[in-house]
């Protein structure tokens, strides 16, 4: 029986592996990096233990430093999670060495499966469709080469270990091949600690499909349905569903038998989840087999009822599976959206920063897996999930319909997210109608931008936020004014616009009643109600830095952080607000989605410097991987300059217009802010 359990995760995962540990009576154990000592994960755990600095392959994925964490803290068992070590064979032969149980499947199954090589060579054994492509030991580029003109283009390279879209690029032409193959192995092995690579033939426009497997030490193993996971960016999903659309009950009895087969022939304990792509003519083909708890198994908790960590305590102790394949029931339908820390507009390039106000979303059949608080900083160094939010219906409309509201009551201010761009997919008619792909975001999506938001809502609640901090009034001796029937004046930028918007308000001399013209509308003056403005919510780490600072929002500075909650009538119209400040940075999230301002002092700003026009900027904070240029070197529009690692994924900087490498600001290995200086390029005439 295990009575200690160590999690060798962070974030979300290790969260909801606490919340199982506590119902079963189990004492957890979590670890930390020092960019996690305050995370969430860590002060809900029984205790916790440092395991090193803040890139994973110096403390999560360093398996010596788990392993003296476990036996540190006495733990009987560890559990890997997803992603760091959940798929390394070593890190399960390293527990088992040090006689610590391994909450996951045997050494020798991670090894025959983890392998993406090796698993397609057990699929094919097995008598399962495999994609066309090369798994060969001979890892040279010219091999490669040789069996890229064999398998056709467009193909995939893909990293042999791990997941997740990592390690992973998509070719169309033997030109873009050798730069594939490099970027592909530095991503590998950032993540997996290996960089081995196979190749396989890109299907045009395929559905992937997943079927959870489950096995037991005594022999048993069956699967608890499918789940649908087309709709990915990066080959990263996005939005999951159980069970799949549109698949023929014929297809999916063929599919899950494949499943449990490829399990069969491993030999396969514990949880496990076998993928495969299902082309236009419903032919599937095995794709690769997870052998760890996938980061969607929350809607298949949903639709069969069970606990999968508590299956995977009980299978690991040496108990039987509770249910025989004819036992299992599915009812419902569950759809699972990930929440990122990214820019959807932007190439969905990640973010970092500090979460203002985080709040999740209520309601009957509505699941929030998330590992954050309001306070955090979300770091380059780890991956950009911040939360699942699941809802759960009798049928697939319902599940619809309960997470579009849930995502609606979703609040997360500070960052940007993707949470608008979830929103607008779930109302897309073709997700509506079940019709998905893995192409069906850059189908539908390409080019997306943010919708229109209500920028002079958000205005008026700001300006009034504002109002609230410094009254104005006759009895707030600490603000005078020699005039007090001339408006207040306030000054925001408001993108897309590039000029500031000056606010006017004049405030009632009885009720809470103001007068607000805007000088983006200057013949339109609006009748504004303060109807309520509960106490402010002030974050764990604004309030340290209030003890240093007594600077309110807006004025510059070390300021502290606040949210507000308003409820405002304009013109007769009455709506709830919520908003959040740091320093100049406002977030305003409306019923029409978050508006972003910067409050700008009204007198003008000092003008950029001169030589500021031909240097390029880092679009993400990140650590610098290589530098393709040199000084002096004549470069072309579209030329690569630099290659920046943010959240273990690599980005390649592009110089946008022709001209000659003047200065380079940072050497491989540098760490970089968002908007620091990278490369100066003097453009020509």
């Amino acid at each position: 029986m295990i009575t200690s359990l160590l999690i060798a995760n962070r974030g979300e995962i290790a969260c909801r592996i606490i919340r199982t540990c506590r119902r079963l009576g189990i004492r957890a154990v979590a670890v930390y990096s020092d960019a996690d000592v305050r995370a969430r994960h860590v002060e809900e755990a029984d205790e916790a233990i440092r395991i090193g600095p803040p890139p994973a392959s110096e403390s999560y994925l360093v398996i010596d430093a788990i392993i003296a964490a476990a036996r540190r803290a006495a733990a009987d068992a560890i559990h890997p999670g997803y992603g760091f070590l959940a798929e390394n064979g070593d890190f399960a032969q390293a527990c088992a060495a040090a006689g610590i149980l391994f909450i996951g499947p045997t050494p020798a199954a991670i090894a025959a499966l983890g392998n993406k090589r090796a698993a397609r060579e057990l699929a094919a054994r097995a008598g399962v469709p495999t994609i066309p492509g090369y798994d060969g030991a001979d890892q040279s580029d010219a091999a490669l080469r040789r069996a890229a003109g064999r398998i056709g283009w467009p193909l995939i390279v893909k990293a042999a270990f791990g997941g997740g879209g990592k390690g992973m690029r998509v070719v169309q032409r033997l030109a873009d091949l050798d730069a594939a193959l490099a970027a592909a192995r530095h991503e590998a092995r950032q993540a997996f600690g290996s960089d081995e690579l196979i190749l396989e033939r890109a299907l045009p426009s395929p559905r992937h499909i997943e079927f959870q497997i489950f096995g037991d030490q005594q022999g048993n193993l069956i699967h608890l349905g499918e789940r649908e996971c087309s709709i990915q960016r990066r080959h990263q999903k996005v939005i999951e569903e159980a069970p799949a659309p549109e698949l023929t009950p014929a297809l999916r009895a063929a599919i899950g038998a494949a499943a449990v087969a490829v399990g069969r022939a491993a030999g396969y304990t514990n949880a496990g989840t076998v993928e495969f792509l299902l082309d236009r003519e419903g032919r599937f083909y095995f794709l690769e087999i997870n052998t760890r708890l996938q980061v969607e198994h929350p809607i298949t908790e949903c639709t069969t009822g069970l606990d999968l960590v508590e299956w995977q305590i009980r299978v690991a102790e040496g108990q039987a599976l509770p249910l025989r394949q004819e036992e299992l029931r599915i009812a419902g339908h569950a759809i699972e959206a990930r929440l990122y820390a990214e820019d959807p507009a932007n190439d969905f390039l990640p973010a970092t920063g500090e979460i203002l106000l985080w709040r999740e979303p209520a309601g009957e059949s509505v699941r929030v897996d998330s590992g954050i608080r309001g306070g955090d900083q979300v770091s380059i160094y780890y991956d950009p999930l911040l939360a699942k939010i699941v809802a759960y219906g009798s049928d697939r409309a319902a599940a619809i319909r309960r997470l579009v509201r849930a995502l609606e009551t979703t609040a997360l201010l500070g960052i940007q997210t993707n949470l608008s761009f979830l929103r607008t997919v779930l109302h897309h008619p073709a997700f509506q109608a079940g019709a998905v792909s893995t192409a069906y975001l850059a189908e539908h999506f390409a080019g997306w931008a943010e919708p229109a938001a209500a920028i002079p809502l958000a205005l008026f609640a700001a300006t009034l936020a504002r109002w609230v901090q410094h009254p104005q009034l006759d009895s707030n001796l600490g603000y005078w004014r020699n005039n007090r029937d001339q408006p207040l004046r306030y000054r925001f930028v408001a993108p897309p616009r590039a000029d500031p918007v000056e606010v006017q308000l004049r405030p009632a001399r009885q009720a809470a009643t103001f007068q607000i013209a805007l000088s983006m509308e200057p013949d339109v003056t609006v009748t504004v109600e303060l109807n309520a403005l509960e106490p402010p919510h002030i974050s764990v780490a604004a309030a340290r830095s209030a003890l240093l600072s007594q600077r309110e929002c807006g004025t510059g500075g070390e300021g502290r952080s606040v949210a507000h909650d308003l409820t405002l009538t304009v013109d007769g119209h009455r709506q709830r607000v919520t908003l959040a400040c740091a320093d100049d940075a406002w977030w305003v999230q409306t019923q029409r989605g978050v508006v972003r301002l910067r409050s700008v002092p009204l007198l003008p700003e000092p003008a950029p410097p001169a030589d500021a026009g031909g240097s390029l900027r880092a679009p993400m904070p990140g650590t610098v991987l290589a530098v393709l240029v040199d000084i002096g070197q004549h470069v072309t529009k579209g030329d690569a300059l630099l290659k920046l690692e943010a959240m273990k994924m690599e980005h390649t900087i592009r110089t946008a217009a022709d001209g000659v490498v003047e200065a380079i600001y940072f050497a491989p290995g540098a760490t970089v802010e968002a908007d620091a200086l990278l490369v100066k390029i003097r453009e020509n005439d």
